[in-house]
């Protein structure tokens, strides 16, 4: 035996025993680290970023640590507002990549730091956390001997024109992400995964701990990003594909490890804000018609049938579910787009994107929940829905998604009938309540035809009166008018589809009526 043979044969004798030791009978082995794909050359792939959320999720969670410089906790909105990443140091600045990517600052809200790196022929490149990427505008700068977190990351691409890399995308703050389509402004949002929401105990809200973005090819017109998902309960890999256009699209893709049994999970989750319209005007001294930025809920469900759901701002949590296998698509529109009808120059909300889910692949048997919560100001997003799947997620178990997001002005997929352009809600004396409820579409456009449509209205309490329909000329479309005589109830679930000769012309519209 010569003196390699020797050596290789002593280490070899030295790994054994120390496995032997490691492992004895009744014992379990130590888990083995997670991939560090933090690290700057580490190779990174899908597998690699699905084997480092399984292990993250043998391992207790850790909250992140805070890195906020003593005060940023504390800006003013204001003042975090005025800090921007210094155009000079913008990812791929003259590259004619297509996209451009700018890092979010922590302070104000933002306290959870984030960890953002770059793939590049299939090796990570981990950006720094420094505070020489920002211009802190109103903001005092802090020490540059210590890190500076990041919150987020946005993304820019030439949506509106060839020459401007305007931003499309931003993801910041806990899973929140939002995207716009071509001539939009920021509206409603997504999220990666909603825990508990509405329930008792409180909701938990997970966290993307770290992204990374592929570095596209020249002039491409598509961007892909990894996000690490960490929660008390739950982890997760994400795979976000982002295309910016007339509509923009994002494709989602995900896998969760729960480290606890997880009932009440809400996949493809969506929040926004309703304030007040012409159904919901109870109390409103405003000089604007209506604020909000979506104004119903659009189902498509498993058996084909369309549902729309106008939202409201109720006086009480209000939660509405909807059962369903195999739904094909559900979304938070945006139907009102005239500016009249908003007269808001600061906001425009006329300008904020409808939002359609198409879920991809089987997702079995589960409910839509929405969530209304009662709001007294413009700046809460009180809506919130998503599809909750009807299975608990088990300890130790590996669920794999995928759905599409459309952030459009009209979904892709829509109702064949007419479908719903305005409910309006006002007194018509003692309890009850008048309901004006305006359809378009082809269906319902011929005048000479209204006189054989029915609309099928009915509550279930309370009592419909004096039902009246007849065709709007002015939107050459079908308007019903009904009262709802609620008796002493509080609380009446409302439901109307238009018919001729005994089938559905329009989508199924539903209300919530309470007190």
């Amino acid at each position: 035996m010569n003196r390699r043979s020797f050596v290789t044969g002593a280490l070899a004798a030295h790994l054994l025993a120390t496995t032997a030791l490691a492992q004895q009978p009744g014992q379990t082995p130590p888990p083995p680290p997670p991939p560090n794909l933090d690290a700057d050359g580490a190779a990174f792939s899908r597998d690699a970023l699905d084997e480092q959320a399984r292990l993250l999720a043998t391992k207790a969670f850790e909250a992140p640590r805070n890195l906020l410089p003593d005060g940023f906790a504390d800006l003013p909105q204001d003042v975090f507002r005025s800090i921007r990443m210094r155009p000079d140091r913008s990812l791929w600045q003259g590259e004619n990549r297509g996209f451009g990517i700018d890092l979010l600052p922590g302070g104000f809200i933002y306290r959870s730091p984030v960890g953002v790196g770059l793939v590049e022929d299939g090796k990570v490149r981990m950006l720094p956390n420094e505070p020489g990427w920002f211009d802190f505008g109103r903001a005092p700068p802090p020490p540059g001997d210590k890190p500076f977190p990041f919150s987020g990351v946005s993304a820019r691409a030439p949506i509106d024109r060839p020459e401007e890399l305007r931003e499309f995308a931003l993801f910041q703050g806990a899973t929140l992400f939002r995207a716009l389509a071509r001539g939009q402004i920021f509206g409603t949002s997504a999220r990666g995964l909603a825990i508990d929401t509405g329930e008792p105990d409180g909701e938990e809200f997970p966290l993307f701990r770290t992204f990374w973005i592929e570095r596209p090819g020249p002039a491409s017109n598509s961007l892909v990003v990894y996000a690490l998902l960490d929660s008390r309960r739950v982890t997760g890999s994400y795979r976000f594909t982002l295309r910016p256009g007339e509509i923009t699209v994002i494709d989602v893709e995900f896998t969760l490890f729960p480290r606890e049994e997880l009932r009440h999970i809400g996949v493809a989750p969506m929040t926004s804000m309703f304030f007040f319209g012409p159904n919901d005007r109870v109390g409103v001294d405003d000089i604007r018609g209506q604020v909000h930025r979506a104004d119903g809920l659009q189902i498509w469900n498993g058996a084909g049938e369309w549902v729309w759901r106008p939202l409201s701002n109720p006086s009480d949590l209000q939660i509405s579910v909807f059962a369903d296998k195999n739904p094909r698509g559900f979304g938070l529109l945006q139907r009102q787009r005239a500016f009249a009808a908003y007269n808001d120059l600061g906001r425009r909300y006329d300008r904020m994107p409808s939002v359609w889910v198409e879920p991809i692949g089987d997702w079995n048997d589960g409910q839509f929940q929405l969530t209304e919560i009662p709001s007294d100001a413009d700046v809460n997003e009180n809506i919130v829905v998503y599809w909750r799947p009807k299975e608990a997620l088990k300890p130790g178990s590996r669920v794999s998604m995928a759905y599409r997001l459309h952030w459009c002005w009209t979904p892709p997929d829509r109702p064949g009938g007419a479908t719903t352009v305005a409910t309006v809600v006002g007194a018509a004396g003692g309890r009850r309540r008048r309901f004006v409820v305006d359809f378009a579409g082809e269906s319902v456009a011929d005048p000479n035809r209204a006189g054989a449509i029915r609309p099928m209205v009915s509550t279930s309490v309370g009592a419909i009166r004096d039902v009246v329909g007849r065709p709007n000329p002015e939107i050459k479309g079908y308007r019903v008018t009904f009262d709802l005589d609620p008796g002493n109830e509080e609380l009446c679930e409302l439901r109307m589809v238009l018919e001729t000769d005994g089938k559905p012309i329009s989508e199924t519209w539903l209300y919530r009526w309470t007190a």
